[in-house]
């Protein structure tokens, strides 16, 4: 037999810890649906994880702090810092979430509970145990970063010199990263595109990848996913048309440039306008991804119901990019710290949205 062929597809095991083995009985219900689910008490949270776990769901007294310590103490250690968890809080109260996030949450859930909206939560934050081995994770992320690449390649270098890009370019790479961030983690993909040199690719990268992890978090058709996948593909494609000292100079930018660089959505939308092919979503996105729901941002200063969801995903996820990229003149921010300051945004993003990106950005620290 082949070494395929040997791979067998098993259902994600989960983990339950629990101090409220009186009240966790619907839960265990709803995960074991789609999961095994081992059901034991927070003082027996193993010292490390077991090597087939795909995560943890925690349900405790969020305002219990021998509680909070004792799960603390558990998953603070080196063996639990790439497992997913998921808390679970008795209400939705600011205190409640803030309190999972301090602890690690990778999303939560709150009573009363939904049984559809609690099983799309554990089929975008716990992945199936699917057969895929590290060698699997490592071909598929290469063979990803790789089809990325060549779009950025036909991008920025092809385009300016007059060879056409065909949408074709787009969707023939589409599926390859998906599969990336599945079968992978978006740490992964950021840590491998982190180190490319041109930073105008770089960016693209980072916010492809943080719109498909998104797209999966949110647990959207795999059409949609694509639809995501191209759309930040192509999102800064008139960048191309940026002279390169500006895209790269290594400070800040003179109002002059500024006003250069500003163009870039314009010139992007136009190029591929007048060459015809692509969807109007995708062209929506290339002109208006720096528009704000206040109506301060550019080209043409959209307000509230003017800006689609699919900009308003894509305008999130781009300036969180901006913001956790290296740059020449400055440090990077930390996801923390860059998902603060877009929440200081205000209405100028759609917060809801916003909130319901925490769970990718905290997955990544």
């Amino acid at each position: 037999m082949t070494a395929l062929a040997n791979k067998t597809s098993t259902r994600r095991r989960l983990l339950l810890a629990s101090d409220r083995s009186d009240q966790s009985g619907e839960l265990a219900d709803i995960l074991q649906s789609v999961s095994d689910v081992d059901t034991i008490s927070t003082k027996d949270i193993p010292e490390k994880p077991d090597r087939n776990l795909s995560g943890i769901v925690v349900d405790i007294n969020l305002r219990s702090a021998e509680s909070v310590q004792r799960v603390r103490n558990r998953l603070r250690a080196e063996a639990y810092r790439e497992l997913p968890r998921l808390f679970v809080l008795a209400t939705a109260l600011h205190h409640n979430s803030m309190q999972a996030w301090a602890l690690g949450a990778t999303d939560t859930i709150s009573r009363p509970f939904d049984a559809a909206g609690i099983l799309a939560r554990i089929h975008s934050a716990f992945p199936d145990s699917d057969g895929f081995d590290a060698t699997d994770r490592g071909q598929a992320l290469n063979v990803g970063v790789a089809a990325a690449h060549k779009v950025m390649v036909k991008i920025f270098q092809k385009l300016p010199a007059g060879i056409p890009l065909n949408l074709n370019d787009i969707v023939e790479a589409e599926n390859k990263i998906i599969k990336a961030i599945k079968h992978c983690s978006l740490r992964e993909w950021l840590t491998t595109v982190g180190c490319h040199h041109i930073g105008s690719y770089r960016h693209c990268l980072f916010v492809t990848g943080f719109a498909v992890a998104f797209a999966q978090h949110l647990g959207m058709r795999e059409d949609d996913q694509r639809r995501l996948a191209r759309a930040a593909l192509l999102h800064d494609v008139g960048k191309a048309f940026i002279p390169v000292a500006i895209l790269d100079k290594p400070g800040a930018l003179s109002m002059e440039e500024m006003s250069l660089m500003r163009e870039h959505p314009r010139r992007g939308y136009d190029a591929l306008a007048a060459q015809g092919g692509f969807p109007q979503e995708m062209l929506d996105v290339v002109l208006h991804h720096h528009e704000f729901l206040d109506g301060t941002g550019y080209p043409d200063g959209l307000s509230g119901n003017q800006i689609s969801d699919i900009v308003r995903l894509t305008t999130i996820v781009d300036i969180h990019a901006a913001m956790v990229e290296k740059r020449a003149y400055r440090l990077p921010f930390t996801h923390a710290k860059a998902f603060a300051t877009m929440e200081q945004m205000g209405d100028k993003l759609d917060q809801q949205l916003l909130q319901a990106f925490r769970p990718v950005v905290m997955a990544t620290r």
